[in-house]
């Protein structure tokens, strides 16, 4: 699908930001471990979700789906499982979340994905399964399994992805015996493991910080069954957040103040990038502001990455944006999708490995096509600086939304922007 954005003034300035995905994938999969009926409120049913939910059901959680919540009914024995193949679509987070959880079947899994799925990094987990002497193979078309994960003293690398912590988290409390699990610095991403613990403790699972990069989980633990309703997407804030700083105010609710979630950063990039933002009941008033320069860490929040290139493009002075390594293992290169993109139309660009410096202010060219690299993040942030362009633009791959924010597109036509959809 492509879709042409025409550059226009804001003028709705409110909107609702859509539930946190991250949080969505975790309160779904504790509630399927949980025995009994949970109930997982404001959910958006976006590819990602549902691929959660696909694979929970294969491993034997019954699940009903109304419109915006799920009845979630817990699975009562993991051990009953039979060798079976899983479509995580393209979803980083269930692949990473169910592997080791399947594992306890002792059963013979294969995951299998679509796009850059299977080609993102999965060392750490190969790395563990071999020290265990279990099963693990990964190739082009699918990773395959067997073999229980096994408690015990369990070292990971921390600038990898948190998403391998997390997916330990869920399953070691359910092992027979105890477990330590020592983070070797730089812990990355720290956030996101934080808040895995946090849903683990609705649930009924204790997880203990026992040193900054050491985490002490009991085992034999039992989940218990919880209702949560969903709290609102910071890493979708980010994109109407950048609009209301760019274009027109905007009113962003729906959103938890004190969320742990790590890509409320924004509010501080925003803010450093000389943003006004205004606290308002559930959410933020976003200002208009002329934006300038600033350093910016992608460490703890990576999927910030191209919007902020975004906002850098239309700032005064240079922005570099340090520690962005991982943004080249994510649904497409986003440092070099993004570069690719922003020197279309004009901005002044350029990478290393790990870093991004971009020299600003550009006035967007517009009439110009732009490709969305099947990645919905690189779709959302191109559209957002579309509607600051001299003319209109195309963005290629646009149903790649699809992925987290299905109602993206809607959302922005809510501020009354024309966006036009073309199935081509």
């Amino acid at each position: 699908m492509r879709v042409l954005i025409h550059p226009g003034r804001v003028q709705n300035g409110h909107v609702l930001i859509p539930p946190s995905k991250s949080m969505a994938h975790r309160a779904i999969l504790c509630a399927a471990l949980a025995k009994g009926t949970s109930v997982i409120s404001n959910l958006d049913y976006s590819e990602d979700i549902q691929a959660t939910l696909s694979g929970l059901r294969q491993l034997g959680a019954q699940i009903e789906q109304d419109q915006d919540r799920a009845i979630i009914h817990g699975i009562t024995d993991l051990t009953q499982v039979e060798p079976m193949t899983v479509f995580c679509n393209e979803s980083g987070s269930t692949l990473r979340f169910l592997i080791p959880l399947f594992s306890l079947t002792g059963k013979r899994i294969r995951f299998t994905g679509k796009n850059r799925l299977l080609q993102r990094p999965q060392t750490l987990y190969e790395e563990l399964f071999h020290q265990q002497g279990n099963h693990f193979v990964q190739n082009e078309e699918a990773i395959e399994i067997e073999g229980a994960l096994q408690p015990g003293t369990l070292s990971l690398r921390g600038n990898v992805s948190s998403q391998f912590i997390s997916g330990l988290f869920f399953s070691l409390p359910l092992c027979f015996k105890d477990s330590r699990l020592l983070i070797e610095p730089p812990f990355e991403s720290r956030s996101y493991a934080e808040m895995t613990i946090e849903m683990l403790q609705k649930f009924g699972i204790s997880i203990y910080s026992q040193k900054e990069n050491s985490f002490w989980i009991p085992g034999n633990q039992h989940y218990s069954p919880h209702d949560e309703q969903i709290e609102g997407d910071y890493s979708q804030f980010a994109f109407f957040a950048a609009l209301g700083a760019l274009n027109q105010d905007m009113e962003c609710h729906g959103l938890r103040l004190d969320s742990k979630q790590g890509d409320r950063r924004i509010l501080h990039y925003l803010k450093a990038m000389g943003a006004k933002i205004q606290v308002i009941p559930e959410g933020y008033r976003i200002q208009q502001s002329p934006l300038h320069g600033t350093r910016i860490d992608l460490s703890d929040c990576p999927d910030l990455g191209p919007i902020l290139m975004v906002l850098a493009t239309f700032a005064q002075g240079t922005t570099v944006i340090e520690h962005a390594g991982r943004l080249r293992l994510k649904e497409s290169d986003r440092i070099a999708a993004m570069e690719s993109e922003l020197k279309k139309v004009g901005a002044n660009v350029s990478s290393t490995e790990e870093t991004v410096t971009i020299c600003g202010p550009t006035v967007w060219k517009g009439g110009i096509t732009l490709s969305g690299h099947r990645d919905h993040r690189i779709v959302m942030s191109l559209a957002i600086g579309a509607t600051m362009a001299e003319q209109p633009i195309w963005i290629t791959e646009a149903q790649s939304i699809a992925k987290s924010y299905p109602g993206f597109f809607r959302d922005l036509a809510a501020q009354e922007i024309e966006v036009e959809e073309l199935d081509a």
